[in-house]
């Protein structure tokens, strides 16, 4: 074998090394792989290891992760002629299928960069029309209005817009420092305002405890009232019956004075004309003869056998 065969077959050698070697290429879970031959789009490389033929085809590794750009602070003019300090960020990520990735490599030149100055433009088109306490009070309508937007326009760049933040909106040092005197100022209102509303509840809640006692006393006082005029009732109506019983025995009492007094009226009388009359000693009137009447006794009538 001569020299020259020698060289050819080292030469050879020397090439499938270095195909073997160049040739491989390793896709990591986090990427998808397009493969070109001559710069054109041949096949989709999931993750994994592939072997391509170098010079003749290239891969082109493209990141799905999530990632995170800033728009960089950014001085916008608000619709109240102030200049505000404006930063944002924006979250999103390369879409999973094949067609997604292929756009954003092939629709769009740089979606980073890209995405960065649309988010810059979109912010000054949005906060430009708000005033600055707009801008500062209502920070989800501005990440909202930036997210939509950013959405349509990168609908044919293959990737998905997770979220936006607003970071900042910073105004001039002397706005924000008259800013900070009024937010004071409020506060400092809104705790008087606390504290006589307190003082106030306060206030009531002793003048509700007040009425509260009195009209418990009044009550106690109006309950005493009742039972010592019931008690006064009872007691007058006690002695009201006693002072009925006592005239019932009264009224008896002399009726019976009266009607013995008239029969005294009648034995005088009649002892007076030297009647005689036959009293049976039995009768009440027998008593009281007795009792007012010395000397003088009852007839007792014999009978028929005693007279014989």
């Amino acid at each position: 074998m001569d020299t020259i065969s020698i060289l050819g077959w080292l030469l050879l050698i020397v090439v499938l090394v270095f195909l073997l070697s160049t040739g491989f290429r390793k896709v990591h879970q986090t990427q998808r792989g397009l493969i070109e031959r001559f710069g054109k789009y041949k096949k989709y490389a999931e993750p994994g290891l592939h072997w391509i033929i170098p010079v003749i085809y290239m891969m082109r590794k493209v990141n799905i992760t999530e990632m995170m750009v800033n728009a960089e602070p950014q001085v916008i003019i608000t619709k109240d002629k102030l200049n505000a300090q404006v930063d944002a960020q924006v979250y999103f990520k390369v879409k999973l299928d094949e067609e997604s990735v292929k756009a954003s490599q092939y629709n769009v030149f740089d979606y980073k960069y890209q995405i960065v100055n649309l988010a810059r433009t979109t912010l000054r088109n949005i906060i430009g029309t708000l005033t600055l306490n707009e801008a500062n009070s209502d920070r989800n309508r501005i990440n909202k209005e930036l997210m939509e937007t950013l959405r349509i326009e990168t609908k044919n760049w293959g990737i998905e817009v997770v979220r936006t933040e607003l970071k900042e909106i910073d105004p001039p040092k002397d706005v924000q420092e008259t800013m900070n005197k009024v937010v004071k100022a409020e506060n400092e209102k809104q705790a008087a305002i606390d504290f006589a509303t307190a003082a106030e509840t306060q206030a009531d809640g002793l003048r509700r405890a007040a009425i509260k006692n009195a009209e418990g006393i009044r009550q106690a006082t109006i309950l005493e009232a009742e039972g010592q005029a019931q008690a006064i009732v009872k007691v007058a109506e006690a002695d009201a019956k006693k002072i009925e019983m006592i005239n019932i025995a009264i009224q008896k009492f002399f009726k019976n004075e009266a009607q013995m007094y008239k029969k005294l009226e009648t034995v005088q009388a009649s002892l007076e004309k030297n009647t005689k009359f036959v009293i049976d000693p039995n009768t009440e009137i027998t008593n009281v003869i007795a009792e007012s009447m010395a000397g003088v006794v009852p007839i007792v009538t014999k009978s028929k056998e005693e007279k014989q």
